[in-house]
């Protein structure tokens, strides 16, 4: 493939409902989704359905009100062809998608005087005040964020009111820690699970950690059945001026070394939550499907573990993609020293190099 737009072409082609892409960044990722979007129409020329990436965030900008020292300030949404959209749907749906990542803000909607406009802007309060009580707020730059990612998982929602026949996002994890990611991992899932038969759905991400659970969930986990020929698991890769998709030789996750690294600075810096214990499954699971084996019980046996079934029922147990939802994402002192024993073992086994000499 030479371009984007004949990559974007080829996944329109390609009859896996279920696409999912790792890239590095500048190899293309927003810009695939873009060639997507154009390539991608009804008959009558109207877009088939709705992506999300980095210029879906640039529909919404703040308002400072630098002149009133910020008693206005909010957050204006451009006009788009997603503003006739709004009116099918309240403050409450975006709270409800925003639960999971435990916002410490409230909001409101301002609307068009013309409601077919849609909205015309959001305003932010303290978590604890009652809106409109108190002066508005502007909220960080990776609360933002969040927000602009739900309010597009609502409209993704909007069944009834559309006629959409595929969801591209692009990197929906940007400047979001591990916990969050890992919470922005099972939304996906859960979306995957409610549109697989009717929807093309396409996720391309530059994080290991994303791509990696969401893989193992579609390809290994417990309903890999229903997804046996509906997912299609691709690197994106740019060498020169030519842009390809290379499709992964058996199953084994190419950029394992990656999530070492990643293990391996969790450690080093105290830093170890939940979410790491699903890179380590992945891990154990990609060199179980190294061995021939299948089952990382057999690679838990090998490096040490006579009690290999309790151990991998435990790596199980938290790395389920409810266990983690409203829980802390901090764990207890008992589960960090097995998370740390299993690695270190995995280490001394197989002495992995992850720097170069």
């Amino acid at each position: 493939m030479k371009n984007i737009r004949e990559v974007a072409s080829q996944i329109i082609n390609d009859n896996n409902n279920i696409q999912l892409i790792y890239a590095f960044n500048s190899v293309g990722k927003t810009r695939l989704s873009i060639a997507y979007n154009e390539l991608k129409k009804n008959d009558d020329g109207t877009h088939a359905g709705i992506y999300y990436n980095a210029y879906s965030e640039d529909l919404f900008s703040w308002y400072n009100d630098i002149e009133n020292d910020g008693t206005e300030i909010r957050l204006n949404i451009r006009h788009s062809r997603l503003s006739l959209l709004h009116n099918n749907f309240s403050e409450p749906d975006i709270e409800q998608k925003l639960k999971p990542y435990r916002p410490r803000f409230k909001f409101r909607f301002n609307m068009h005087e013309d409601l077919e406009m849609g909205i015309e802007s959001i305003s932010f309060f303290p978590n604890s005040s009652v809106p409109g009580d108190v002066s508005a707020i502007k909220i960080s730059r990776g609360e933002e964020r969040i927000f602009i990612w739900c309010f597009f998982l609502v409209i993704m929602d909007l069944k009834g009111w559309t006629n959409y026949q595929y969801f591209f996002i692009d990197d929906p994890v940007s400047s979001l820690d591990d916990h969050k990611i890992f919470i922005t991992a099972s939304i996906l899932y859960e979306l995957i699970e409610e549109n697989y038969n009717n929807l093309k759905i396409i996720i391309t991400t530059h994080h290991v950690g994303l791509y990696s659970i969401l893989f193992d969930w579609l390809l290994k986990g417990e309903k890999r059945g229903r997804y046996q020929n509906k997912v299609k698991a691709s690197i994106l890769s740019k060498k020169q001026d030519i842009v390809s998709l290379e499709t992964h030789r058996g199953d084994v996750f190419l950029y394992h070394l990656r999530v070492l690294q990643l293990l391996e600075k969790a450690i080093s810096t105290n830093s170890v939550r939940v979410y790491h214990f699903a890179l380590l499954r992945q891990l154990l699971e990609n060199v179980s499907s190294f061995l021939g084996a299948g089952q990382m019980s057999y690679v838990l046996s090998c490096i040490g573990y006579a009690d290999k079934d309790e151990v991998s029922r435990m790596v199980n147990v938290l790395t389920h993609k409810n266990s983690f939802r409203y829980e802390s994402e901090y764990l207890v002192q008992d589960n960090l020293v097995m998370f740390e024993d299993i690695y270190q073992k995995l280490n001394d086994h197989f002495k992995f190099i992850t720097h170069k000499s």
